[in-house]
């Protein structure tokens, strides 16, 4: 057992050695995986859970590496959000409406995992669509935190929407996720957790095979525990892709180059705007002492403005539950998934979709469908444009002053359960500091930096100029090694 607790602990980068020196074997790798994510099943991590199918393919990875055949991830155990079509095996996005999907197909990422030699443990629970910011709204039932607050029993959010990525991930039960940012859905939810989450720039990785929610925000990205783990998977699951046409045609460098632990002469850029009012005081005392933490690594600090910042929420809720209207009108009980009959075929469109989609994807259908209605497309939708074109040009210019910028990931430590449940609007200040960057396209990375008071995680977001993750992630392993974070969740701990 010790062995296996051992396996557990490494990062890929240990693992991927480990494996080489022939120390242990993925079957082992994998078999210890597939014993931590059983554990964890109170957590709720998974939708479908693919050991058996699993342990095969750990078996093909071993005779590929005996072969000299393996791939840059070979003989890691992931798990994928189950956003992700994959070929043969159930997709739901977090939604009844998908009931029984088994796509035909694989999505572009998670084939790419696969062709690197990756094993699947399963499908990861997320909110419903990936609309939402606590892992509250999956059919599914809610993803509970591995973490709970010093002296408290209360459950606690994982965040969301990659809540089942970040808490399977944290609790070790994978080695890595995929994950999907629409407004923080990657970064938001690893900072909950205690991980590391990386949201590259919009069209680094392919959005086909993904489900989708809005589509001019929606990009996928690892979840991992360690800045270099991010780069690891960044590089197999990023490239162009013909299929999807917001693809960027831009050569994929490689990410774990850039870790080069020198920050000394870069620009860090720390924006007056994200001192919001409501951020816990002590994210703002963490956002301070990373900023002291670069500026002794060498790095010069600047102060810079996003004036638009705060319009940025305003602007996301008006986009993104657009384009999900237009996205989730696909869903319609004609030709997959779930199906309600009617009298006639509006009736069964109307059966369908009302029992089919939970209470908060049928409110952002409505607000979408609302904000794109005759009278209402120039007032709303059009102005939201608008004011996203200012809100991209706000960091186009303060990227003329600096390399990246510094702040917060989310304005609290994870809450419990059901603290926001009915407060719609609370829980979208949860993205304040994510959705800027969602909305000009921008890479950014969350890693965990400390403690609250009640032992629950804390992470500092870096943002980047667009395609220059490499910038971001140089960054992103300073500021991991200053902070040494080494805080375990509590969830297995007394086991």
């Amino acid at each position: 057992m010790n062995k296996m607790s051992k396996l557990t602990d490494l990062t890929i980068a240990e693992a991927l050695d480990g494996l080489a020196a022939k120390h242990f074997t993925s079957v082992e790798l994998t078999d210890a995986h597939i014993a931590a994510s059983e554990a964890a099943r109170p957590l709720n991590a998974y939708i479908t859970e693919n050991f058996d199918a699993a342990r095969e393919a750990a078996k093909a990875s071993d005779a590929r590496r005996a072969q000299g055949e393996a791939g840059a991830l070979e003989g890691i155990p992931v798990g994928i959000k189950d956003l992700f079509c994959t070929e043969g095996v159930r997709t739901t996005a977090a939604s009844h409406i998908l009931d029984g999907f088994i796509p035909p197909y694989e999505s572009t990422v998670s084939g790419k995992l696969k062709a690197a030699g990756t094993i699947s443990l399963g499908k990861l629970n997320l909110d419903e669509f990936a609309m939402g910011s606590s892992n509250g709204t999956s059919y599914h039932g809610p993803v509970i935190s591995p973490w709970k607050r010093t002296g408290s029993d209360v459950d606690l959010v994982p965040g969301g929407s990659s809540g089942g990525s970040a808490a399977i991930v944290a609790a070790r039960g994978v080695m890595a996720a995929t994950g999907t940012d629409t407004g923080g859905s990657i970064r938001q939810p690893a900072a909950f957790c205690g991980i590391v989450g990386l949201k590259p720039t919009y069209g680094r990785c392919s959005r086909w095979g993904i489900v989708a929610f809005a589509s001019s925000l929606d990009q996928a990205g690892p979840m991992t525990r360690s800045v270099k783990d991010a780069a690891l998977m960044l590089n197999s699951m990023a490239g162009f892709d013909p299929k999807d046409s917001t693809s960027a045609n831009i050569a994929v460098p490689d990410f774990t180059k850039a870790l080069t632990g020198d920050v000394r002469g870069l620009k860090v850029g720390v924006p007056a705007e994200y001192r919001v009012d409501g951020t816990s005081p002590e994210i703002v005392k963490l956002w301070d002492q990373g900023i002291d933490w670069l500026k002794q690594a060498g790095a010069e600090i600047v102060s810079v403005s996003l004036p638009h910042t705060k319009y940025a929420l305003a602007t996301y809720y008006i986009i993104a539950p657009a384009e999900a209207s237009a996205n989730l009108a696909r869903y319609d009980g004609v030709r997959f998934g779930l199906r309600v009959p009617g009298n006639t075929l509006d009736e069964m469109y109307e059966n369908t979709r009302a029992a089919g989609f939970g209470h908060e994807v049928q409110r952002r259908i409505l607000i979408g469908t609302y904000v794109l209605s005759a009278g209402y497309y120039d007032a709303y939708y059009l102005k939201a444009q608008k004011v996203r074109a200012l809100i991209a040009d706000d960091f186009k210019k303060a990227f003329e002053q600096c390399d990246v910028l510094l702040t917060p990931t989310a304005p609290t430590p994870a809450f419990g359960l059901n603290e926001k449940n009915d407060d719609p609007i609370a829980m979208y200040l949860n993205d304040v500091f994510t959705v800027p960057a969602s909305l000009a396209g921008l890479p950014g990375l969350a890693v965990p930096t400390g403690l609250s008071s009640d032992g629950l995680p804390l992470g500092l977001q870096i943002l980047g100029r667009p395609f220059d993750e490499e910038t971001v992630i140089r960054v992103g392993g300073v500021l991991e090694t200053a902070a040494a974070f080494t805080a375990r969740p509590t969830f297995g701990q007394g086991a």
